[in-house]
């Protein structure tokens, strides 16, 4: 069998594994099989990470508006309840921005959702 001599393709890959593990400690940021470990679970978390933030960004919404709400005499699931019936089609995220930054209009939805519930 042939001996494969491969420079540049083996140098090119541990220049960009290094690259990614600069500012890792230790031998993390300087030995090619210690940083490629690194850099795979660092690259797992951060595959992992995009999917929890939208996990989490939606329980932060959630609690935004139940805190609202709760000022408006309402819970939260009353509340989208009434906003359905209502036809107010506003997502979370809006109802967050909306229950954090504007109160008066806030308190307008929450007593829509509690007309169309009654």
């Amino acid at each position: 069998m042939p001996r494969v001599k491969r420079s540049t393709k083996r140098t090119n890959f541990r220049k960009k594994t290094l690259a990614r593990a600069k500012g890792y400690f230790l031998t993390k940021s300087k030995l090619n099989r210690s940083a490629q470990e690194a850099v795979e679970k660092a690259l797992k978390y951060a595959f992992t990470g995009r999917r929890q933030k939208k996990r989490l960004f939606r329980s932060l919404w959630i609690v935004r508006i139940n805190a609202a709400c709760h000022l408006g005499g309402l819970s939260y699931s009353r509340f989208i309840s009434g906003m359905a019936k209502a036809g107010v089609e506003l997502n979370r995220k809006m109802l967050a921005d909306i229950a954090a930054k504007d109160a008066p209009a806030f308190a307008v939805l929450v007593e829509k959702a509690k007309a169309a519930l009654a």
